[in-house]
Formats: structure tokens, sequence, C-alpha cells
């Protein structure tokens, strides 16, 4: 079975480059062993791999077998951190079509779809 994307049609790949996701797999699918919900599709900004530094999660430095995350770059953060950020008033767009499903859960689709990234 296929995973759904918030839209409810099939999920698109956020990241292979760099290599993201629960399973490394470019995809924000998730299980039930996924404890963080690493669900969210975000474009990283300068701005939120600060906040996310600040919180306790630094995305930007490289680190064994992880690159750093800059500017630009889609990764799958957890729901819960994103939710966070959108409540600092800090929170990175969103590839609808990368977010998987579940994401409903912690998110209201209208709060995501005010963060919708647009692909060109």
């Amino acid at each position: 079975m296929q995973s759904r994307n918030v839209l409810g049609t099939e999920l698109q790949s956020c990241s292979c480059s760099p290599m993201t996701g629960w399973y490394r797999d470019g995809s924000c699918k998730t299980d039930a062993t996924d404890i963080g919900m690493h669900t969210v599709c975000a474009v990283m900004t300068d701005q939120f791999l600060s906040y996310s530094k600040a919180q306790g999660n630094d995305l930007s430095t490289p680190q064994m077998g992880f690159p750093g995350l800059k500017s630009g770059d889609h990764w799958c953060l957890c729901a819960p951190r994103w939710k966070q950020a959108y409540e600092d008033g800090m929170a990175p767009l969103v590839d609808l079509e990368a977010t998987e499903s579940s994401t409903l859960n912690i998110i209201d689709l209208d709060i995501l779809k005010q963060f919708a990234f647009k692909n060109n």
C-alpha cells in the first residue's frame, strides 16, 4: 500500500540529496517505531536552522554520516518540532505533496497550506 500525503494523493519524495526520511530513502513516510514522527517535508532556511540549533537539534553541523543541512535543503522534520516552530513564529515552508498524511494528527491542514512551498 502506498503512503499518502496530506492532500490525499500519493506521497512524493522529499529529498535524496541530502538523503532524508525515517528510513533514509528520501521519503517522509513513517511507522510505529518513529517516535518523533519525521513526516513533514520542510524546506530549510538559515532562520529555522538557527532556531533548531537553539532548541538542541543541530541540523546544520556535519557529523558522522550526516552532511549538515543548509538553506534550501528539503528535510523530513518531526511534526511536533515543526508545530513548535510554527507556534514560535519560525516555521519553514512545507512541501505538501511530500508531507505524510499522519502529520494531520498533529498539524491542521489549513496551517500547513499557509506554509506551502511552491515548486517552480
